[in-house]
């Protein structure tokens, strides 16, 4: 099998150059997508196929066969890889509490800038600031309080915060 990766390789270089030279055929990149596969680029040839079958939508064989193969594939790689990570042994797949940093929480400077970011975000929320563009053109920036600001000409055209 080794003997033929450069033979595959040569394929998907030919495919390419096809889809280049001819982006809208539909053949083109169901070859490239086929070559693909015989590479084992699963991902890049479902893109492919894609591709192909947005060219030309009706065709069976694309679906029936490319497109179902690839995603075949792809279900029995995504499962062997789950069966590899289980296999692994556990000190691989659990974090040590070494390789965690201790952190001071309730340090002093910790608290003061958790209190600074509460702060001004109570008065960035108290004063909401608005751009308002009238139905004659004037804009105005105005500080919502309550109540409501009101337009310059007494109708509103755009509101944007």
């Amino acid at each position: 099998m080794a003997s033929f990766g450069w033979k595959r390789k040569i394929a998907v270089h030919a495919a390419e150059m096809a889809v280049q030279q001819n982006p809208h055929s539909w053949e083109s990149w169901q070859t490239l997508g086929r070559a693909q596969l015989g590479l084992g680029e699963i991902i890049l040839a479902i893109r492919s196929f894609q591709v192909a079958l947005h060219i030309y939508p009706m065709n069976p064989e694309i679906w029936k066969e490319d497109l179902s193969w690839a995603r075949t594939l792809q279900e029995q790689q995504k499962v062997a890889q789950r069966i590899k990570k289980s296999e692994a042994p556990a000190e691989v797949t659990h974090f040590s509490p070494k390789s965690i940093p201790d952190y001071d929480f309730e340090s002093d400077e910790i608290v003061a800038v958790c209190a600074a970011i509460a702060e001004k975000e109570k008065t960035v929320s108290a004063n909401k600031t608005m751009v308002i563009v009238s139905a004659s053109g004037a804009i105005e920036t105005v500080t919502e309080k309550e109540d409501g600001a009101t337009p310059p000409d007494g109708s509103v055209f755009i509101k944007a915060r």
